[in-house]
């Protein structure tokens, strides 16, 4: 018959509730006795009564995202997609889907490690990948099966697909220098993020290529809301020169700059024209219906999935890092610049 938890505890000279929450990956418990525990409760074949898993982490048949957000981000039609491609694919592949929210920082990875230990999921879908990403160098070290949308700036040779977000910057620079517009602004987001970095740097090397100056007071940051594309237009709009056109990192903030424009008595298209980044399903309906650069996310959501589950059944894919070239679609939230004239550097 498998110990009790009070056995594991009189093995070790620890209180029951130590061994209880060192099992369960509670964050109050030191890394030195967490593993103390876990390697004593292997040795005696203790089963944990969590999802009737053993310890030796026998398949859950679920997956799970856990969702880096600071708000209610459930609203957000780029997750909402997202999370219809993992479950639908996971469903077809026999596995539930675990989602979960925390806000980026040290509970995250909390968050990480207590699915990790727990034996709820068999595997983690991670998003939003940073420059240098504590949630991948902890998975990596502990050899938990993962796959990223997004890439890393880190050393490690993990399974992702991704995005050129450089290249799907440089369509939208192109796009509007074709337009005429020289005075061009950038929204990007967080500049931990690895596809913020992608997409700016796609930004300043196309303006540089065609010779039209990046001017550093219109690339300002925000959180990648529809808020923060308001606030942040309603502050270059009051520029003097203001810009002709504004570049967002993605599309929740390019349908807050379109709010912004519409605000102060301006066209979207005409006086001020406006890309985003995604093509989630507002952008095609909102009004003037957004120009943007389409990623597909849904098809992403399902290739993380399979990549993953072919990892946890023993296959693991053949091509274990995917990059995707987005395209951009033009709707009428573009037009030709204000007088259309040419001012390059």
């Amino acid at each position: 018959m498998p110990p009790r938890l009070k056995e594991i505890a009189d093995a070790l000279n620890l209180s029951v509730t130590t061994v209880s929450r060192a099992l369960a990956g509670y964050p109050d418990v030191s890394e030195k006795t967490r593993q103390r525990v876990v390697q004593t409760a292997r040795e005696m074949g203790y089963v944990p009564n969590v999802a009737a898993q053993h310890l030796q982490r026998q398949k859950a048949n679920a997956i799970g995202f856990i969702i880096p957000t600071f708000g209610p981000r459930f609203s957000d039609p780029f997750f909402s997609e997202l999370i219809a491609g993992i479950g639908n694919e996971a469903g077809r592949r026999g596995y539930d889907l675990l989602i979960s929210t925390v806000p980026p920082g040290p509970r995250e990875l909390e968050t990480y490690r207590l699915q990790t230990y727990s034996g709820r999921v068999d595997g983690l879908v991670i998003v939003r990948t940073r420059l240098n990403d504590p949630r991948i160098a902890f998975l990596s070290e502990n050899d938990f099966p993962f796959v990223s949308f997004g890439s890393c700036n880190q050393p490690m040779d993990f399974p992702f697909v991704d995005v050129d977000g450089e290249y799907g910057t440089r369509l939208a620079v192109e796009h509007l220098i074709e337009l005429g517009h020289t005075r061009i602004a950038y929204l990007t987001g967080p500049r931990d993020l690895s596809f913020s970095i992608m997409r700016l740097r796609g930004f300043v090397e196309a303006m540089e290529r065609h010779g039209v100056p990046v001017r550093e007071e219109w690339i300002l940051e925000g959180g990648l809301t529809e808020g923060d594309g308001h606030s942040l237009a309603m502050q270059l709009l009051a520029m003097q020169p203001r810009p002709t056109a504004v570049i967002a990192a993605n599309d929740l903030m390019a349908i807050g700059v379109m709010g912004a424009v519409q605000e102060k008595g301006l066209e979207v298209g005409k006086d001020v024209s406006v890309i985003g980044f995604d093509d989630i399903s507002l952008a095609a309906y909102s009004h003037p219906p957004l120009t943007t650069v389409h990623q597909p996310i849904y098809s992403i959501g399902t290739k993380v999935t399979s990549m993953l589950i072919q990892i946890l059944e023993g296959n693991p894919p053949e091509e274990k890092q995917i990059w995707i070239k987005p395209h951009l679609v033009i709707r009428k939230s573009t037009g030709k610049a204000p007088g259309n004239t040419i001012e390059r550097g």
